[in-house]
């Protein structure tokens, strides 16, 4: 998938009645950055309350969320058959001295559940 394939909802009604804006709020791009984000901010947080998480492994985390692999994380799928874990193992690809803290302690409603509202 190309950037700009992950930059727009996938549908037969974008084209007609979609603006960009919104077309983008739905799209791969946004939900998995977004993911990104959350782990970020879960890291964060752990951090705060005494979980061993360097401020290097966070700024890593940061200095990738944009950093999407489209096609590893569709490869990934189709060996685990679970999109969450995917994009952890997609995510840690990109940011290795973060792949241990990736989705720490979090279930994948934790992403799910904070995107998709």
């Amino acid at each position: 998938m190309s950037a700009e394939d992950s930059s727009r909802y996938k549908s037969p009604l974008v084209s007609r009645y979609a603006s960009q804006e919104m077309s983008y709020n739905y799209s791969d791009g946004k939900k998995f950055s977004t993911w990104r984000r959350l782990w970020i901010n879960l890291a964060k947080s752990q951090q705060k309350l005494g979980l061993e998480i360097n401020d290097e492994q966070i700024s890593e985390m940061e200095n990738n969320v944009g950093n999407i692999d489209f096609k590893r994380a569709a490869e990934e799928e189709k060996l685990c058959r679970h999109d969450v874990m995917a994009h952890v193992h997609t995510f840690a690809a990109a940011c290795p001295s973060a792949a241990p803290i990736i989705h720490l302690g979090a279930t994948s409603a934790f992403v799910g559940d904070n995107t998709e509202c």
